[in-house]
């Protein structure tokens, strides 16, 4: 069972993958709120495992929430369901810590799956932002230099796969991938995966294309 909580200051909007989640029989709404500082509040008194969250909202933020419970250290994750997905509202969303992506015009089972994938902190990203991250990086300029095997790994990340799945693509070891990630973190100075594509992409890093999975 996954848990959820949601966070969208129109209520019709809150109504429909409410509807959606509470029907389904493997998730579980705790409760939902209308701004960021209320679904802070929620999150750390309720516990869930996601937060899908309208990133603009007039009583606090969305990215400014999940940046909070991040900096909290809560095990819930972020996950942004909006109309907008411009880079000015995708990057810092992600660099504040979302596991995810989506428009609202996703579908009802890319939803479901992507919660489930952002409750196992997968990274999750509508496949429009994620070609956009893929086909919108360049050379590094003045940062420390990535390996080869390390510049494939953000443009698998952005697709959403596994460590599994991108050892199966690269034909390595999912430790070897481990190690990889361990680098490429350190090396773009972020924590997670999302992040590290953000950054990626905002630091104009040109990867090779990965095979098609």
């Amino acid at each position: 069972m996954i848990t959820l909580l949601l966070v969208d200051d129109h209520p019709v909007v809150r109504n429909g993958p409410h509807g959606m989640f509470a029907a389904a029989p493997d998730f579980e709404v705790l409760g939902a709120a209308a701004g960021g500082a209320e679904a802070v509040a929620m999150a750390q008194r309720l516990d869930p495992d996601v937060v899908l969250m309208d990133p603009r909202m007039p009583e606090g933020g969305g990215v400014a929430a999940i940046r909070e419970l991040t900096a909290r250290g809560l095990r819930c994750r972020g996950l942004v369901l909006t109309t907008y997905d411009t880079d000015a509202d995708v990057i810092p969303a992600i660099k504040a810590g979302a596991t995810g992506y989506l428009r609202e015009a996703a579908h009802r089972d890319e939803l479901f799956e992507a919660v489930r994938a952002a409750a196992e902190n997968r990274t999750v990203l509508s496949p429009a932002i994620a070609a956009r991250l893929v086909e919108g990086i360049r050379a590094p300029v003045g940062h420390r230099p990535l390996s080869a095997r390390e510049l494939d790994v953000p443009a698998l990340v952005a697709r959403g796969t596994t460590n599994r799945e991108i050892a199966r693509t690269l034909f390595i070891s999912e430790a070897t991938v481990k190690t990889h990630l361990t680098h490429l973190y350190a090396k773009l100075e972020v924590t997670d995966r999302a992040a590290a594509v953000a950054t990626a992409y905002e630091r104009g890093i040109r990867t090779p294309r990965p095979p098609d999975r």
